[in-house]
């Protein structure tokens, strides 16, 4: 009996190990499982740009005589990399007449400001019409041949920066000749917040079209449908519009560009910087211009050398033939740590004015009035005011903006 004992003792050890064990290994398969239904369904899913979704527009282009407006960052992804949306469009038989490019041109190689002429692709043979030359709208003997017009740039959400004013001119030609317009959008970088100084009626212009904050948080396509919606064409007119989406894209979306949208923005940090670097364009301050790091510093030859332990020289490159302060040593500071931006910063500005050895110098009065949207912000940072009672004076302009731009969201926030 003992021995009977001893043996079913054993056996029912037995029994528990390996029960056990079992179930350990059942667990650990079942962890295993879950963290990979986990992984994937946290994964944030790519980004579609609404270029790659052809389905969506090709069927409104089939049989028609279709213009584009496009330049370097018009392009559709593929696996291993991508293609222009003007070839991509011929390869499929698209009849397109003729190609409307922005500043810096179709290619993307010119100067900030510099004039583009009318020209020809080599690489496809088409008319390329320039809208920062003789004229910045399609006029109605350029249109005529057109059954409809295609608009795909990459915009980085900045008031003073030009692709947004050809948006909106280009976008009355059509309204005023009966021509359909399809924006395809793109994601905005700087869409996750609204700041700045509102933009004044009377200074509007090429840099300043309408009277919407600095950073008004919108893409391209939203953009478009407010300046529709609103009746901001000229005489009132609406075009008649249509944008196709992005997938997978909200306000608070990380987006990084894969191809600079311009000469001097090279990089994810001086897109998030420019809203607060681009104040510099109306001053004699140079903000990294004839540097591989532009609007990533900033710094000039009249600051105060002994408030700064960063210095650089610009010299002509890519994008800046002729940069401010050129052959100059400036005395600045470098800003290439910056984390992402979500409001617009004065700091540097501020800092650069209370520094100037000689404050007669900082600004280009009329073109820091077109960059700021207003007289007022030079005034303030004059007489001494903090960031933050600037700032304040935004405010209410700020917030009946964000109410009209709710209306026209198509993605979350």
């Amino acid at each position: 009996m003992p021995f009977l004992s001893s043996f079913k003792s054993t056996v029912f050890i037995w029994f528990l190990t390996l029960t056990s064990c079992g179930s350990e290994a059942k667990t650990e398969k079942t962890q295993e499982v879950n963290a990979q239904v986990s992984e994937e369904t946290f994964q944030p899913k790519p980004v579609i740009v609404s270029a790659n979704r052809m389905e969506r527009y090709l069927p409104e282009l089939k049989n028609k005589r279709v213009g584009v407006v496009a330049n370097q960052t018009s392009v559709i992804f593929k696996k291993d990399g991508f293609t222009h949306l003007v070839d991509s469009l011929l390869s499929l038989n698209i009849d397109i007449k003729k190609v409307f490019a922005p500043e810096h041109g179709f290619r993307g190689k010119a100067d900030a400001g510099e004039k583009v002429k009318d020209d020809v692709d080599t690489r496809t043979g088409l008319s390329l019409i320039s809208l920062h030359g003789k004229t910045r709208k399609p006029s109605a003997e350029q249109l005529q041949d057109l059954d409809i017009l295609l608009f795909d740039i990459q915009d980085v959400g900045v008031r003073f920066y030009t692709y947004i004013a050809t948006l909106q001119l280009v976008m009355e030609a059509c309204a005023e000749n009966d021509l359909p317009i399809l924006v395809l959008d793109r994601p905005n970088p700087n869409a996750h917040y609204v700041d700045g100084p509102t933009m004044e009626a009377a200074h509007t212009g090429f840099l300043g079209m309408t009277e919407i904050p600095l950073v008004y948080g919108m893409t391209i396509g939203e953009y478009a449908t407010m300046i529709n919606a609103e009746g901001w064409l000229e005489g009132g007119k609406k075009a008649a519009l249509t944008v196709i989406k992005l997938n997978n894209w909200t306000h608070q979306t990380e987006y990084s560009l894969p191809i600079r949208p311009s000469p001097n923005l090279p990089s994810d940090v001086a897109i998030h910087l420019y809203p607060s670097l681009g104040l510099f364009e109306g001053t004699n301050i140079n903000a990294g211009r004839g540097t591989e790091f532009q609007f990533q510093r900033y710094g000039a030859s009249f600051l105060d050398s002994t408030q700064y332990s960063f210095n650089y020289t610009p010299q002509p490159n890519f994008g800046s033939k002729n940069p401010k302060e050129k052959g100059l040593r400036c005395y600045g500071k470098d800003l290439t740590d910056i984390p992402r931006m979500k409001a617009v910063s004065l700091q540097w500005l501020l800092d650069a004015y209370r520094n100037a050895t000689d404050k007669s110098k900082v600004f280009l009065t009329n073109g820091f009035t077109k960059h700021a949207g207003t007289e007022t912000l030079q005034q303030q940072i004059e007489s001494g005011m903090t960031e933050e009672e600037i700032k304040e004076t935004w405010q209410e302009d700020l917030e009946k903006f964000k109410k009209i731009r709710t209306k026209y969201l198509l993605y979350s926030e």
